[in-house]
């Protein structure tokens, strides 16, 4: 049964005459969010594009979209289960587990990299399954039961490894085609970003999955009582999360030449739900979409990669990403009419 977006009432189109002109109509398919977000991208390329005159080079751009690729991966599938109500605070930790595994079976198998990459994307969907098992069935709030994931995958990334990056696999021409390789002059991991976007896009606006995960989130009562089966749904963003993770474990690897722990992937979950925030995501759930959280990736990718160049201490880009995250719930509780919290009518 095909349930459409119930998280707002639907809105009757204007008649010909009343119709906006051209222009209007194009802003208003970009949307506010998206327009407020291509403005502070270009602010922030011309801001450190004067300070620095190497920094809008085609080459800096290059490391910029490859930095942002892994970032890019979970704030995607991130944005999925945010729609329909969720959240997952563990996918950093996916992403260290799946890079440990990867190195280490290639290693083991006699530099198979096949076999690596299914071993990993074999604990993803396992440790997704977990995940959404643990919040469906028993019944545990998605931030608490994600938030003992991070802690719980972290661990054992660092067991599996004894806390060290893993094996080497520069040595083999694939994971140098991921890690380094480009096609048509783009990095490999930006169009493997791309086609990830591209294809989640498309599940979410044109089929009867994303319309039916937006109306989850929406109202999951209205969602339940038409039929949709919710369990099954979350089971499958929360494995379609892990696999996503995998993915970006497996680029991780190829990226710095070993199986990483930590290094690489700690703090992913931070800079995956900003993205997300930032990109338009009502993180109550039955709002967002890809398109903002791509452009929300840009914006994050270009300030660190600006704020490095600089020579400005990283502690600051953790500060800029925690403020940029309470800036994009602001926006939504203003938007959205809601109170403020112990406040009156």
């Amino acid at each position: 049964m095909t349930v459409t977006h119930t998280s707002a009432p639907a809105v009757k189109g204007p008649s010909d005459g009343d119709r906006p002109p051209g222009r209007s109509r194009l802003l208003a398919g970009i949307g506010g969010q998206n327009i407020s977000l291509v403005g502070a991208l270009i602010v922030v390329l011309a801001l450190f594009g004067f300070l620095n005159d190497n920094y809008l080079s085609l080459s800096n751009m290059q490391v910029i979209a490859e930095a942002a690729t892994i970032t890019g991966l979970l704030a995607v599938v991130q944005t999925v289960v945010i729609i329909c109500g969720g959240l997952d605070i563990s996918v950093g930790s996916q992403v260290g587990v799946a890079s440990v595994v990867s190195a280490m079976v290639f290693t083991s198998t006699g530099a198979n990299t096949l076999a690596g990459a299914a071993a990993a994307i074999g604990v993803g969907l396992l440790v997704g399954v977990v995940n959404g098992v643990v919040i469906v069935y028993g019944r545990v709030n998605p931030t608490i039961a994600t938030l003992a994931g991070l802690a719980a995958y972290k661990g054992l990334a660092q067991l599996l490894s004894d806390g060290r990056a893993q094996g080497y696999v520069l040595n083999d021409d694939t994971f140098v085609f991921l890690g380094r390789g480009k096609i048509a002059g783009l990095p490999v991991m930006v169009w493997i970003l791309v086609v990830a976007a591209l294809t989640v896009h498309l599940l979410l606006k044109h089929t009867d999955i994303g319309r039916n995960l937006y109306a989850i989130g929406g109202n999951d009562t209205a969602a339940r009582l038409a039929g949709i089966n919710i369990n099954k749904y979350l089971v499958f963003v929360y494995a379609l999360i892990g696999v996503v993770a995998a993915v970006a474990g497996i680029l991780l690897t190829a990226r710095t030449g070993s199986g990483q722990p930590t290094s690489g992937s700690e703090g992913l979950e931070l800079k995956a739900i900003t993205a997300a925030a930032l990109g338009g995501c009502a993180l109550k759930g039955g709002k967002g979409g890809i398109g903002g959280t791509l452009l929300a990736v840009a914006l994050l990718g270009a300030l660190e990669n600006g704020l490095t160049v600089q020579g400005i201490n990283t502690f600051w880009q953790n500060v800029a990403q925690g403020a940029l995250l309470v800036i994009a719930v602001v926006i939504q509780q203003r938007r959205s009419g809601e109170r403020a919290v112990g406040l009156p009518h």
